[in-house]
């Protein structure tokens, strides 16, 4: 088996390359231009000898599939899935070039070296060394760059599940996020492999109230002012957490006390408990175990003197396992209270949470547990919640076993990936780039040779 430091270089100039292409996704339909990437890739692949396809559901907006074909078309099958677009950045945030692709102190720094052109890279390395090989699976093994994750997947996996749903079919999928580790007080190492998602409800609340002259405010029917005390409703709500069987697994990694171990499992103390934690822990453990909601854009109003009579409040309502539309406006309804029926509610984006089977009965969960232990002897694989959105959940609602999983070093845990997850200054260290092209590369041979 190659090493991890074999691995590092090619995965470096990879990523490095990635980046500098500068694939932006603003949510816009003409952004993204993963097409950059989807070249870059293509020319990478087939210089392996592989056959690459590429699909475009609109210019400039590329996804590409490469597929070693395997011997026996009743194996199961394994895609390697990794987005190639990447989210806005404000430069003077930064200490270097968002879109260098600069190695520094063994770091390589730009927009997507977290999220997530690091395993992306990491997949196309190992997916090549395969095909350098001469490997031949029993099973088909995909490589799957997909553009426009950063958005929904509109003009990514979702359209490519809709039209090309034969072409991207596979049994098992690894993508983001997962990987990181930490060490816990008895010494134990323990690796996050997340086989959730929570879902994705986003509103926009049409806020109405009844137009005036801005000299006289005493009394008026503001919308404005409405959807100030609804936004503060909305920060204000706590709904019911959710204390599953993963998140006690969560719970059990942790480096904490049995008696806070013991509150964050207790609804009555959950979320007090969770107030007493360092913010990004806090943070994580909130969105973990409750459906949350955020207020993130506001618009209307049409001039300075004049009362608002509309104001439109985007909030983005992420759902945990279980809960469905009628979940979410109930939610609402009970949060807002009197001024529900002063608002419309519209849906922006919409899709259930999803899960997938782990344990010693899944094949990939096996796998996965197996190649963890040649970089972390001993390590237990827990396994964990996505709180945002990715491209596993058009697998898993076709019945597919997807992770959000990759290997990172000793010293990406999850408060230094967290920080760095759509943050200024992001980095990944290029030991963590190997070890993750070389767990790639290990669980393909593994689960299909």
């Amino acid at each position: 088996m190659p090493t991890a430091e074999e691995f590092e270089g090619p995965t470096t100039e990879l990523l490095q390359t990635l980046i500098r292409n500068e694939c932006v996704n603003d949510g816009t339909d003409d952004s993204g231009f993963e097409t950059r990437s989807a070249d870059t890739l293509t020319s990478y692949l087939e210089g392996g000898g592989l056959d690459v396809q590429t699909y475009t559901p609109r210019d400039g907006r590329n996804s590409l599939v490469a597929r070693i074909a395997g011997s026996d078309p009743d194996a199961p099958s394994l895609c390697l899935m990794g987005h190639t677009d990447v989210v806005p950045v404000n430069p003077d945030g930064w200490e270097h070039d968002p879109f260098g692709g600069e190695v520094i102190d063994g770091e390589v720094w730009g927009r997507g070296a977290i999220d997530m052109l690091n395993l992306t890279s990491s997949m196309a390395v190992a997916f090549r060394r395969l095909a350098d090989e001469g490997f031949r699976p029993k099973g088909d093994l995909i490589y799957f760059g997909v553009g426009d994750e950063e958005a929904g997947g509109v003009h990514g996996a979702e359209w490519m599940a809709e039209h090309h749903w034969d072409d991207i079919d596979a049994d098992y999928v690894l993508t983001e996020l997962g990987g990181w580790s930490h060490e816990s007080s008895d010494g134990t190492r323990t690796v996050t492999v997340n086989v959730n998602e929570k879902g994705m409800a986003w509103r926009r609340l049409r806020v109405r109230g009844t137009p005036g002259h801005g000299s006289m405010p005493f009394g008026a029917d503001n919308a404005l002012v409405k959807t100030a005390e609804i936004i503060r409703r909305l920060a204000n709500y706590r709904p019911t957490p959710n204390l599953d069987s993963i998140w006690k697994a969560q719970v059990d990694s942790m480096n904490l006390s049995a008696d806070v171990r013991d509150a964050l499992m207790d609804p009555a103390q959950i979320w007090d408990t969770i107030d007493t934690l360092p913010t990004p822990v806090a943070r994580t453990c909130h969105a973990c175990t409750h459906t949350t909601f955020s207020p993130n854009v506001v618009g209307g109003g049409q001039k300075t003197n004049i009362i608002p009579d509309v104001i439109d409040l985007e909030v983005d309502i992420r759902t945990v396992p279980g809960e469905d539309n009628d979940t979410v406006d109930h939610h609402l309804r009970t949060a807002l209270g009197d001024l529900f029926d002063h608002v419309d509610v519209s849906v922006i984006q919409n899709s259930p949470a999803s899960t997938s089977e782990y344990g010693a009965e899944n094949a990939l969960w096996v796998s996965v547990e197996k190649h963890t232990q040649i970089a972390y002897p001993g390590a237990k694989l827990v396994p964990g919640l996505i709180v945002g959105g990715t491209d596993a959940r058009f697998y898993r609602e076709r019945g597919r076993t997807a992770y959000g999983a990759g290997l990172f070093s000793k010293n990406m845990d999850f408060a230094t990936f967290g920080s760095r997850f759509h943050g200024h200054n992001e980095r990944i260290d290029v030991e963590s780039l190997g070890l993750s092209a070389q767990y790639f590369h290990g669980i393909a041979k593994d689960l299909l040779g």
